[in-house]
């Protein structure tokens, strides 16, 4: 018999008793809050609406009806996951879940595994802000504990944080590089993340392709997706692009801003610098002289000309142009005449 959600009724038009029904038992776990605190954890904020929570419980109740027990676990005990999935945390939000969590307590379990190497230690495979923010509570977290080997830890993770949507897509990206150099195979990577195999390579590909000091000062980026960090990272690949990005990101100003914002900032920088660095090329040219004995650059801005000169003689042979310049420009005006 197919199993169903003990709120699954909920919203929907109560139907006659029939005779000789009696009524389900109420599954209860763990020592939450009563029904009226839930509702209130709900409608303050917290960071799940009120739908996902009645979710969230009726997902705890299958659970407790699957065998699997809520337990009470101090945060101290868990350790974080090994396959990060994160680049920074919001703050705001953060402190809008200890808020709820301190006046409702902890509606959905995180979800642990043994430690196979320090007895009663645990690994956390996902739930890791609401695991901090008990402890930043001083309270016990609710969990459930399961037994996993990597390659199923990893798709239980990326599974519940796609179903979330917890994770920008740079985040996801990052994951799935770490998981790769971790020894976790594509296929266990594609069903943590729920993506197919062309936006595995995509991902992997941006990842590969920007170096992490960037990613990590622009940010988790919510709302940028692939196209623009496919664009960074084309832009990225002469090195004088790369340095100049981190030029830019270590600019007050850029630190100022938020984390979407840091990305389209650093996206225009390297635009706008490209197109005043092509106008310059084109504005400079360069001789090499007598096999490499001289070397000439000349510059054109505007109403403005200059030439350098690199070579073990270039200060005599700047001084013989120097004295040389009345009688060129001399030849120079007599030739414009002509023409």
């Amino acid at each position: 018999m197919a199993r169903k959600h003990l709120l699954s009724q909920i919203g929907k038009p109560a139907q006659p008793a029939a005779p000789s029904a009696s009524p389900a038992p109420e599954v209860k776990s763990g020592s939450d809050a009563g029904r009226d605190s839930r509702t209130a954890y709900a409608l303050r904020g917290a960071s799940r609406s009120m739908l996902q929570s009645l979710e969230d419980m009726a997902e705890n109740s299958l659970r407790v009806q699957d065998g699997e027990v809520i337990v009470m676990l101090d945060p101290k005990d868990i350790d974080p996951s090994p396959f990060i999935d994160r680049i920074d945390e919001d703050d705001e939000a953060f402190s809008v879940l200890v808020e709820a969590i301190r006046e409702a307590g902890q509606i959905s379990p995180v979800l642990v595994r043994p430690d196979p190497n320090h007895k009663g230690r645990f690994i956390l495979v996902y739930g890791h802000r609401r695991t901090r923010a008990a402890k930043a509570l001083g309270i016990k977290v609710r969990a459930i504990i399961r037994d996993l080997e990597d390659l199923a830890h990893v798709v239980a993770q990326g599974q519940e944080n796609t179903a979330r949507a917890d994770l920008s897509f740079i985040e996801k990206a990052l994951f799935a590089e770490r998981l790769l150099q971790s020894g976790i195979d594509r296929q266990a990577i594609r069903q943590a993340l729920s993506i197919d195999n062309a936006m595995l390579s995509r991902m992997l590909s941006i990842a590969e392709g920007i170096p992490i000091d960037i990613v990590e000062q622009i940010g988790a980026a919510k709302g940028i997706g692939r196209d623009r960090w496919d664009e960074l990272k084309r832009l990225l690949l002469p090195p004088a692009k790369l340095e100049q990005a981190r030029s830019f990101i270590a600019q007050s100003t850029f630190r100022a801003l938020a984390s979407p914002d840091r990305c389209l900032a650093l996206l225009e920088d390297l635009k706008r610098k490209g197109r005043k660095s092509t106008a310059r090329a084109k504005a400079e040219k360069s001789w090499i002289l007598d096999n490499s004995k001289m070397n000439v650059t000349t510059r054109q801005a505007g109403n403005g000309f200059s030439l350098s000169l690199k070579a073990a003689d270039a200060e005599a042979f700047g001084s013989y142009l120097s004295e040389q310049l009345a009688t060129l420009y001399a030849d120079f005006q007599r030739q414009q005449e002509k023409e």
